[in-house]
């Protein structure tokens, strides 16, 4: 189906036609028309799959076919659980929204505080945020929720894991009853706990599941090599010798840790890399991706911050270097790559540390994953290693005579002290 065979206003056509989108995908072809009739909506839809573009698509057509109330308030929420969502979301939205005249304003943590209370006070029309700061400006009465009329909750099983859902409920019963509202809820599973949520505060939501053979984007190969923790970088760097068109490759691990000794190793070894870890200032992730996104760096070692959220055109591979601990963040991972009908590939390294979550992610994908053992000719052992940080002295700060402590006397029998007898009782 062509999104030129649905009802949609001639300048949302229009941005659709920039972003070059023509034919709807699975997710896009169920949610968009029930979207567009006014109904809520319960999704699963895993990474890569279009479901930003259903959401915006259907909240720019409700938008457009509404005329804006008296006043300044926003008229749509979306809310993500990761920052980098956020900023996805909104360059999604610029683009399909460029013609429509449509203000839209990202509000998170980390950068300019004032500037974004001060685009809420001057007026916007969508919302895109996490909750924490959010919550901060209506407590200020920075702005209203008295208007919103739609609200999109996306990666909502996400928001569960980060500890977000005390956050959202509070914005759920801040906003207009549901009867007033169109939500759509976006998630990866819909387990009992995202429509326990779905039930409380929608109205009678029309689920759209993805078959279980879809959960993995079409277009990623995918193989896995069983590999010793010792040998994993040897390997790891023979295969990026040997890989074609490994042009842009990000790279996953389990701890911040394991991603500096990486980071570090990589460019020893002349490849341009960073690293994207949680506690990485906002100002600095943002500079680290447009550097990935340019091709600056060609080789980006995230932690699972970066597994949801992040959309670089033209990812050619995704590389477990461990595999994860939950089987749906394979899927997040790997979905980095292949994104939009492109093509990728997928490498695993399946250690003796990591092999025993193997059976549960191939259970979750619904097939095993192509595995192999590395022959001698897929290592590179010759590579040079990272030196160790010089760790700084610590200097001894000089005791002052007179506070030095006076040492005991011992209290013990045949001691010196108080109570024992000392030398003479010795003699």
């Amino acid at each position: 189906m062509r999104f030129t065979e649905l009802d949609l206003p001639a300048t949302l056509l229009q941005g659709i036609a920039d972003a070059e989108f023509e034919h709807l995908t699975p997710v896009q072809q169920q949610s968009i028309p029930l979207a567009l009739q006014g109904k809520d909506i319960a999704a699963q839809a895993q990474t890569g799959t279009g479901k930003t573009a259903a959401f915006l698509i259907a909240i720019f057509c409700r938008l457009l076919a509404n005329p804006r109330p008296s006043g300044s308030s926003p008229r749509a929420l979306v809310m993500a659980p990761t920052r980098e969502l956020v900023v996805q979301i909104c360059q999604d939205a610029e683009l399909l929204g460029r013609h429509t005249g449509i203000k839209i304003q990202p509000i998170f943590g980390g950068v300019d505080y004032e500037k974004q209370r001060q685009a809420l006070r001057d007026g916007v029309d969508i919302i895109v945020a996490t909750p924490g700061r959010l919550i901060d400006y209506f407590k200020q009465r920075v702005f209203s929720f008295d208007q919103v009329e739609a609200l999109v909750i996306d990666e909502a099983d996400r928001m569960f894991d980060m500890g977000f859902i005390k956050d959202l409920r509070y914005l759920l019963r801040k906003l207009p009853p549901f009867e007033k509202r169109q939500t759509m809820l976006f998630s990866a599973t819909l387990s009992p706990q995202v429509m326990e949520l779905a039930y409380e505060f929608m109205n009678m939501a029309e689920r759209v599941e993805i078959a279980p053979e879809q959960v993995s984007a079409d277009g990623i190969v995918q193989v896995l090599y069983h590999v010793t923790r010792r040998e994993k970088f040897a390997l790891l760097l023979g295969l990026l010798k040997k890989e074609k068109n490994a042009e842009r490759v990000m790279i996953f691990v389990n701890t911040k840790i394991e991603a500096e000794k990486l980071d570090a190793l990589l460019q020893v070894n002349d490849l341009s890399s960073a690293v994207l870890s949680g506690d990485i200032p906002q100002k600095k992730r943002m500079r680290i991706l447009d550097q990935f996104k340019l091709g600056s760096i060609t080789h980006l070692v995230a932690t699972d911050v970066a597994s949801r959220g992040i959309h670089v055109d033209q990812v050619t591979h995704v590389i477990n270097y461990d595999l994860p601990q939950d089987r749906e963040d394979y899927v997040h991972r790997i979905g980095r790559t292949a994104r939009a009908g492109a093509a990728g590939r997928a490498i695993s390294f399946a250690d003796e540390e990591t092999v025993y979550v193997l059976p549960e992610i191939e259970d979750y994908l619904g097939f095993k994953i192509p595995s192999d053992v590395p022959v001698d000719e897929d290592f590179c052992f010759t590579y040079k290693r990272a030196r160790p940080k010089k760790k700084r002295p610590v200097l001894e700060k000089p005791v002052d005579p007179r506070k030095r402590r006076r040492p005991r006397r011992s209290k013990k029998p045949g001691g010196s002290g108080p109570g024992g007898s000392g030398g003479n009782a010795a003699q």
